[in-house]
């Protein structure tokens, strides 16, 4: 990890700063930038853990906030020990240390047995900005946590980063949700985050959200998650401007708009834009971007040389024939605002299906803009297999939206997730 230290910038200070409020350290805003206050709340935290208080977040520091940031600690049973005696030492609950370790005897702890102990903390962050090293961290974290989700990686970016998968549930109906094909979009990778660890809390204790049975749900469907299509276009874009490789500083150079590059950048890391990429009226969408004067690579709306040329848009569409979608949702930003048509193709249930979305949400049902009415994923599933898809956009103003809109976005959207996978 980088260090960070007085006058640093960026989304790991953005990151360390969320951290030190949420476990009691004043940090002051959440806003990237390392100043006196980050800097004295640093010093706190280093004292109260034994550490130099240099106020320098170092490998020292960085690795006494991993564990907090992973959400649990590794734990080995120490004479006298009970588990409501470990929950209230991590101000965690008997609850979560069962279900973080699946097929321990309660009432028979031995000394030296390994537990993973949850703190009473979330996991996914949503005053932040996302990249891949956190997205990668959490995961990890709700892994520990949560034993019963499946994470898994159904391929890899051009600079060789993982596209996770998370599955939730168990059922024979599958539906599929994914985030980020759009790099400066990602604001919608943390709204899937989140809704995968409300979503594993609840089943834990055989809860719900709102007025539907999580337990129900998991029986009955299986809910795969892709979090973030276009990691390496993310980094770019929540990098910017101090880049650690030249894969980065090259791709920036793509950007000839003289606009601030997090504002203009949709496309992945070889500026072609995925959702543009999929062999769904391809080159009629090509037509399109020759009128507009787009003929190469750059920050956004070029659909690269051909159909699924980018190991992205490979990746997400052998994911998607390897399994029995009922349903996808692509997630997008911004407008709040619902489309679901394909070149006449969707099926008539899918109209049906918007109405409902739109409801729960407030969302408005449109007809897809001219530049983008071809070769998007929903319009590609809708193609190939005759059954509903839907790209939603999420949140108001211009890209990328900001992050204090998260929760205004999380409660639109929470209800449109969990009916995607009933109805």
């Amino acid at each position: 990890m980088e260090t960070l230290l007085l006058g640093s910038t960026g989304p790991n200070v953005k990151l360390i700063q969320s951290l030190l409020n949420r476990i009691g350290y004043s940090a002051g805003a959440v806003d990237g930038a390392f100043g006196s206050r980050t800097r004295q709340a640093v010093i706190q935290f280093q004292q109260d853990y034994g550490l130099t208080p240099d106020g320098v977040v170092g490998p020292a520091t960085w690795a006494a906030m991993e564990r907090l940031l992973l959400g649990y600690d590794d734990y080995n049973v120490r004479p006298g020990d009970t588990v409501y005696a470990i929950a209230r030492r991590f101000y965690t609950t008997e609850n979560a240390i069962l279900t973080a370790n699946p097929g321990i005897n309660p009432n028979n702890l031995y000394i030296g047995q390994h537990l993973t102990v949850p703190y009473g903390i979330d996991v996914v962050y949503t005053d932040i900005d996302y990249t891949y090293d956190i997205l990668s961290r959490q995961l990890r974290g709700l892994r520990a946590r949560y034993p019963f989700l499946e994470v898994s990686s159904i391929g890899t970016s051009v600079m060789g980063k993982s596209l996770y998968a998370v599955r939730l549930g168990r059922g024979t109906n599958q539906v599929f949700y994914n985030a980020a094909h759009h790099a400066n979009e990602w604001i919608t990778t943390p709204l899937l985050m989140k809704f995968i660890e409300n979503v594993s809390r609840a089943f834990s204790v055989g809860g719900r959200l709102g007025n539907y049975s999580i337990p129900d749900i998991w029986s009955r469907t299986s809910i795969y998650i892709v979090p973030m299509v276009n990691p390496d276009g993310v980094d770019l874009v929540n990098y910017w401007p101090n880049y650690s490789a030249d894969a980065y500083r090259q791709a920036a150079q793509l950007n000839r708009t003289g606009l601030p590059l997090p504002s203009v950048w949709k496309a992945n890391i070889r500026g072609t834009d995925l959702n543009l990429n999929y062999p769904a009226e391809w080159e009629r969408g090509r037509q399109y971007e020759l009128e507009q004067g787009i003929t190469g690579p750059g920050p956004r709306d070029y659909g690269g040389p051909g159909p699924l040329s980018e190991p992205e848009t490979v990746s997400m569409a052998n994911f998607t024939r390897q399994h029995d979608f009922r349903l996808v949702i692509a997630y997008h930003t911004q407008g709040n605002v619902i489309f679901y048509q394909f070149e006449n193709l969707e099926p008539p249930e899918s109209t049906t299906i918007a109405q409902l979305f739109s409801r729960v949400s407030g969302y408005a049902i449109a007809a897809n803009p001219e530049e983008a009415s071809y070769a998007g994923y929903k319009d590609w599933f809708i193609q190939e297999y005759r059954r509903p898809g839907f790209t939603i956009e999420v949140g108001l103003g211009v890209n990328p939206v900001p992050v204090s809109q998260f929760p205004t976005i999380y409660s639109q959207n929470e209800e449109i997730l969990l009916l995607g996978a009933l109805v």
